[in-house]
């Protein structure tokens, strides 16, 4: 009887150990996929400073004169942490602090070792090259999360920008109009690309562009874009594509203006936002493998959720694929060739700080475009909701005001005397034949069922 229970007691415990060791490698699997590829050997390192650069004295020579000016500026006015480390829990206010001017009482007196920088401020630099050393000292002295970052453009040329931590990517899009002097158009987008992982993402308007670049390793080959995305908020110039995808797109073609802003009002005007009733079949890639097998999945207000096999889409019956608070979408470059994908219409969920393949990321592949604009999209709404409407708001309200400066070289053609224009129809939802009155707006769930 006792040898039972000591043959039963090993095979516990050598399941628990099985166990164990599995977690083990389910950690040291994700350490391995957030660090680093290469230890930086120096770690007083200056590249943490500049973005699509070899180097600092790089990035700083791109700098115009006025931003080198500024940055002078504004890192002579704070040198306190200069003398001493604050605690790790005071490093993140201190670097926002850091940002506001100074008294000239509150800074500390210059030391010895720093009489060269104090010099060089006092006689107020004329030079770029003595404005780019004193630049170099005091960002070593400053904790500021300050970033000096490349913009590649469409043409193939460049704009480098200064970026600090409270800037939002709506703020560096205005930045880069004033400097491109385009349309500022809703379409212009800022897009990190990741050649690695052949992975696009456009970075959303109300995102502080400093904290995803921070995610960024060192030896990164990672890319910023700014270029124009038709489809950056086609969920709001075109609403009937995601909440009327089941109907067929020749009613979804005759739909008005009018009854777009019912659909927007209706989904995006409320205490609670809608989102699309997505569901239907999508490839899933194996984990290490380049095997995809086709699955029923279902778009919630809280994740992706996907059928069993031989289970029905009732809510009971569905599994979590993955939630979204903790990952982005990307598209995806040639995924057919690089994973034998069924198609090239492939997106991929991951971490914003995993920079290369992990088991931890997702990857999920269309049967056609539409349908690779309709979850790329639906998520979108279902991940960031109402915020989502209120940069297309603020980036209508943007490219409206810029209206009057692109047409005013167009003003004295109007000045002459003309017949004043018939006023245009108004079109209605009655104009469509084809189309019935507003029935258009999706049912609401049966009764008992709730989005998960």
């Amino acid at each position: 009887m006792s040898q039972t229970l000591q043959m039963s007691f090993r095979v516990q415990m050598d399941d628990i150990d099985a166990m164990f060791s599995s977690l083990l490698g389910e950690i040291d699997h994700l350490s391995k996929s957030l660090m680093p590829a290469e230890v930086d050997p120096d770690p007083q390192t200056d590249s943490s400073f500049s973005i699509g650069f070899t180097d600092l004295n790089e990035s700083l020579n791109e700098l115009e004169d006025h931003d080198l000016d500024a940055l002078v500026t504004d890192l002579g006015s704070k040198s306190t942490t200069s003398d001493g480390q604050l605690p790790a829990d005071q490093q993140t206010s201190s670097s926002a602090m850091a940002l506001e001017p100074e008294p000239a009482a509150a800074l500390p007196p210059p030391s010895n070792s720093t009489e060269s920088s104090e010099g060089l401020q006092m006689s107020k630099p004329q030079t770029k090259a003595d404005k780019i050393k004193l630049a170099l000292e005091k960002l070593k002295e400053a904790k500021v999360r300050k970033l000096i970052v490349k913009v590649l453009m469409s043409d193939g040329s460049s704009k480098t920008l200064m970026v600090d931590e409270r800037q939002t990517v709506r703020e560096v899009l205005d930045k880069l109009f004033e400097k491109t002097h385009c349309d500022c158009s809703i379409d212009w987008s800022l897009c990190e690309t990741n050649p690695e992982l052949q992975i696009e993402r456009g970075f959303e308007d109300h995102e502080h562009l400093v904290e995803p670049l921070s995610a960024w390793t060192r030896v990164s080959e990672n890319k910023i874009y700014f270029a124009s995305k038709p489809q950056k908020y086609v969920m709001f110039t075109d609403p009937q594509l995601f909440y009327m995808w089941k109907k067929k797109k020749a009613c979804l073609s005759g739909i008005n203006e009018q009854a777009k802003q019912l659909l927007l009002k209706e989904h995006f005007g409320g205490s609670t936002l809608i989102i699309p009733d997505l569901e239907g079949k999508l490839y899933l890639k194996e984990d290490g493998k380049k095997l995809w097998k086709p699955l029923y999945f279902v778009l919630r207000a809280s994740g992706i959720y996907y059928v069993p096999k031989g289970k029905t889409k009732a809510i009971s019956d569905l599994v979590c694929f993955v939630h979204f608070e903790k990952v982005n979408i990307y598209t995806t470059n040639n995924y057919k060739q690089k994973y034998r994908a069924p198609t090239n219409f492939c997106f991929m969920l991951k971490h914003p700080c995993i920079q290369k393949e992990s088991h931890y990321v997702k990857f999920l592949c269309c049967d056609d475009e539409h349908t690779l604009l309709l979850w790329v999209n639906s998520i979108r709404i279902a991940k960031y909701g109402s915020v989502l409407f209120d940069n297309y708001q603020a980036a209508m309200k943007r490219a409206s005001s810029s209206q009057p400066l692109h047409s005013a070289a167009h003003k004295a053609r109007y000045n002459s005397p003309q017949p004043d224009p018939a006023p245009p129809k108004t079109t209605n939802v009655e104009d469509y034949p084809h189309e019935p009155p507003p029935d258009f707006i999706p049912p609401p769930p049966p009764p008992g069922q709730t989005h998960v």
